[in-house]
């Protein structure tokens, strides 16, 4: 594959988070938490609303090493009463108040007075944690539904403004508002007003990776302007509450993980740094999975010369492959992301759909123990790392989405291009880890395999039980010389039998000896970190051993 080649992975280039915001390097050594619009009012009970219950939220990041809260307090509807957007317990189409915990909650708050973003901005001071608004450009949640009470009247009412106007189909993308007209825009801008006036926080993210469509289809690149008209209304806003308030509030934008596919789909964020639009790009995935390239040097090299922050985007989730059942991301994967990006020219992480796991004893603790922990630069040369190969999830058409898997093995080499990161850091040896889909002989196959030229030492077979998608799972060890950090390319040949389907791969750091002499199970049953996804306000159950 044509790939940025990288010869300085060998080291890890951060320096260590630090709780709290350094006035002088405001975006350096960042570790940032989202929380979205619905989580904490979902996993709540209403006797949990009270000002103890919205600072113990925020009590719970003192002390480890986040630096920053970006609170989200709307999708296509709003979590309070304001002059904008309906609010998030507004009868919906059909004349009906939805009772769901997450509306109902909000609304107990409004009864009681209390504003939870005002609350938590104050309490994040307090706790030196920095207070951010991210606000949701374009949220489409089951818009297949107009029923659905996410919804805001405008969307609802104005199916002439979404992408493909007035479409019957359920394709969730062709139902987002078109930032093309004035209205849409001034209906986004309107909503800006309302947070600039009612919260003093230190910065202001537009989020335009939910969902990431934004402009019609075929013309984003040239519709661009449409969304910068936007992000400079918000610079503009951001400098005067700056002079209001008596403190810098900064600009940040999420946007795609690669500068080229931003720039197509309208979100060009080097474009808005040069303008000095924005203070701080985050390179995201939009949901499927977190992408383990993201190409920090490419940002960097676009933005020499401007102040401007970069903070790469993992999410929970992790797929090979469009379409593949997802797994949530580790707490190995999650330290193999930060070495790759870190190494990669970033001292920031921003960690999106990472949120509290609160009512859920072991998760939790292990949750925050993750936090306390951090990811400096120490620390992450002693702790087991996983690199998966996955792909870019929000791409224009034609673009490339860096999809490698799934491979049908044969009797000549099958390539794999691994980003990752830093080498390992002991002598003890590492691996790739390969699984094989449930196809005919795969008991029997045989493998071997190359990395960078070095022959496999040994192959090793790991427990499959339960996991998504895999019928075997083999780890290939190499000599540590093999991984030379950066990018390694994996070559993989089948000697005997009928020809296999690869679904996963991954560059294995450390823990190569403890699939050696362990079974392990799925990520999903691993009870060392477990993040459960939450939705439609159903806990799913942690599986015990």
């Amino acid at each position: 594959m044509n790939r940025v080649r990288i010869s300085i992975f060998c080291a890890i280039l951060s320096c260590a988070f630090f709780v709290g915001v350094d006035a002088a390097e405001p975006f350096e050594n960042m570790l940032i938490i989202n929380e979205d619009n619905s989580h904490f009012f979902s996993n709540r009970t209403s006797d949990e609303m009270t000002v103890e219950g919205l600072n113990e939220f925020v009590d719970q990041y003192a002390g480890t090493a986040v630096t920053h809260l970006f609170l989200n307090p709307n999708a296509s509807r709003a979590n309070f009463t304001n002059s904008a957007r309906d609010a998030i317990w507004a009868q919906n189409i059909e004349g009906f108040e939805p009772i769901d915990l997450w509306p109902q909650n909000c609304k107990c708050l409004e009864e009681r007075d209390l504003d939870p973003y005002a609350i938590w901005i104050q309490r994040c001071r307090e706790q030196k944690i920095s207070p951010w608004i991210s606000m949701r450009m374009n949220d489409l949640h089951d818009v297949d539904d107009p029923t659905n009470f996410q919804h805001s009247s405008f969307w609802v009412n104005h199916p002439d403004y979404w992408r493909v106007p007035n479409t019957l189909s359920k394709d969730w993308f062709q139902r987002a508002l078109n930032f093309k007209f004035a209205e849409v825009r001034k209906h986004a801008t309107d909503f800006l007003d309302v947070l600039f006036k009612r919260y003093d926080f230190d910065g202001i993210e537009l989020d335009w990776m939910r969902f990431g469509w934004h402009l019609t289809p075929g013309r984003s690149a040239e519709e661009g302007g449409y969304l910068t008209e936007v992000v400079a209304y918000a610079r503009k806003k951001a400098n005067q509450y700056s002079e209001k308030r008596g403190h810098k509030i900064f600009v940040a934008v999420r946007v795609p993980t690669s500068p080229d596919a931003a720039s197509e789909l309208g979100m060009d964020a080097v474009a808005w740094a040069k303008e000095g639009l924005v203070d701080l790009i985050i390179p995201s995935p939009f949901w499927s999975t977190t992408d383990f390239d993201i190409p920090v040097e490419v940002w960097k090299e676009r933005l020499e010369g401007l102040d401007v922050g970069l903070a790469p985007c993992a999410d929970v989730n992790v797929r090979s492959y469009p379409n593949a059942r997802s797994s949530s991301c580790s707490a190995e994967q999650l330290y193999g992301f930060a070495a790759m990006e870190k190494a990669r020219g970033t001292t920031n992480l921003y960690l999106f759909n990472w949120m509290d796991l609160h009512g859920l004893t072991d998760a939790q603790a292990a949750y925050i123990d993750l936090l306390k922990k951090g990811f400096d630069e120490k620390y992450l040369t002693t702790v087991d790392r996983e690199v998966p190969i996955t792909y870019r999830d929000t791409v224009p058409e034609g673009f490339p989405n860096n999809v490698q898997i799934p491979k049908d093995t044969n009797k000549t080499p099958v390539a794999f291009t691994i980003p990752i990161g830093p080498g390992p850091t002991s002598s003890r040896g590492s691996g790739v880890v390969v699984r094989f889909a449930d196809r005919t002989g795969i008991e029997s196959a045989q493998f071997s395999a190359k990395l960078n030229g070095f022959v496999a030492i040994c192959m090793n077979e790991v427990d499959a039980t339960n996991v998504p998608d895999a019928k075997r799972i083999v780890c290939f060890v190499f000599p540590q010389a093999a991984f030379n950090g950066g990018f390694v390319e994996f070559e993989l040949t089948q000697t005997e039998g009928e020809p296999q389907e690869v679904v996963f791969v991954a560059a294995n750091y450390e823990q190569v000896n403890r699939l050696w002499f362990k079974n392990r199970k799925d990520l999903r049953d691993d009870k060392s970190f477990v993040f459960i996804r939450r939705l439609d306000n159903a806990l799913q159950l942690i599986k015990k051993d």
